[in-house]
């Protein structure tokens, strides 16, 4: 059944990962999951820069690949 919050959502992960990163490109700061991955890979890239043996990179990876995936998947 399709969730009428989230009406794209198909059940697929990868299909839902695809469209909710295409809408992100293509609308820039205006979609609504931009600034939360952005706000959410800066917090993981100061706390990679704060913790012995992770550099800021992954901790960017890891804070922003965290909130996209809640993003596409909230439960």
């Amino acid at each position: 059944m399709t969730d009428p919050q989230r009406p794209n959502e198909t059940g697929d992960f990868v299909t839902d990962a695809r469209l909710e990163l295409s809408g992100m490109l293509r609308d820039g700061l205006d979609h609504p999951s931009t600034r939360p991955v952005l706000v959410w890979g800066a917090l993981g890239a100061v706390a990679g820069a704060a913790l012995p043996f992770v550099s800021v990179g992954l901790g960017l990876a890891a804070g922003a690949g965290y909130k996209f995936y809640k993003r596409v998947r909230p439960d």
